[in-house]
């Protein structure tokens, strides 16, 4: 066993160079593959720094990714938590609700995956679809709609006053930067699926997602969990940027345990292996 690790400061999270105006719908310098490999595996030190001083803390935190299809939080999600812990960081990307879920309390299903102590959960969508997809597309009605934006906020303080650091994104793309993905997504068969006949439609109604937009944030940004805009036109600088901002808001202390030593494997030369013919091995192609 090796000794408990010394609580430290965290250090600062390795800046993020520049990569043009602070006005997402500007055009951006694209940060370059090596330079952002470079910055994403320091980030990656210190979410791993993050989680554990979590679960020392027995801190519940949820972290909100919304925007547009195509936005780039799918990407960002998976550049957190690749390097985390499942059973602490776990993603919660909700199907549409089934005909049960459909009669419930509209914010019933999402409670269910909020996080216990020492845990940390990234919602994939969350709660606000009712202000989004489902506003946009007719899926509710208007009375659901209002109902939703009235109670959005108290719930979120509920969150809060019960332990929760709730934290929201918006992943900003321009409507130029999505028409480019969408029609990668199209030639790129490894990524088709990630298109669907809704999220073509969501393209003819660009106008009425941004009134929606700006509607949902008029009444739910507030104190308690404010919205935190990503511009999203360039990947590498969106996923750095969010990353770097989320270690920010945490002062959290570095509690790293210390590298363990290998015991020696002990032998047993009485114990005899099977043949290695009497298993089942896949074909070495590469």
């Amino acid at each position: 066993m090796g000794s408990p690790p010394k609580k430290t400061k965290k250090s600062e999270p390795p800046p993020v160079a520049a990569s043009g105006s602070s006005d997402h719908r500007l055009p951006k310098k694209k940060v370059k593959r090596k330079d952002y490999e470079r910055h994403l595996a320091a980030l990656h030190i210190e979410l791993v720094k993050l989680q554990h001083w979590v679960v020392d803390q027995k801190k519940k935190v949820v972290i909100v990714c919304e925007g547009r299809d195509a936005a780039g939080k799918g990407g960002t999600i998976k550049r957190i938590t690749e390097c985390l812990n499942p059973r602490i960081c776990r993603v919660a990307a909700l199907p549409s609700p089934t005909e049960r879920e459909q009669t419930q309390w509209y914010f019933q299903r999402y409670v269910a995956h909020l996080p216990a102590a020492g845990e940390i959960v990234i919602f994939d969508r969350s709660w606000y679809n009712r202000a989004g997809v489902e506003r946009v597309m007719g899926f509710c009605t208007e009375e659901q709609l209002r109902e939703f934006l009235r109670s959005c906020p108290e719930f979120e303080r509920m969150l809060v006053r019960a332990g929760i650091r709730l934290i929201k994104y918006w992943f900003s793309v321009s409507n130029e930067e999505q028409e480019r993905r969408f029609q990668r997504r199209i030639e790129d068969p490894t990524r088709r699926w990630k298109l669907s006949p809704m999220d073509l439609e969501s393209r003819e109604r660009w106008v009425e997602y941004s009134k929606a937009k700006d509607e949902m944030f008029a009444v739910t940004d507030i104190k308690q969990a404010p919205w935190y805009v990503v511009p999203s036109d360039s990947k590498r600088a969106a996923r750095l940027n969010c990353i770097r901002h989320l270690l920010s808001l945490f002062d959290y202390e570095d509690l790293t345990p210390p590298p363990l030593t290998l015991p020696p494997r002990k032998s047993d030369n009485s114990y005899i292996r099977p043949p290695l013919h009497d298993q089942t091995i896949i074909p070495q192609v590469y």
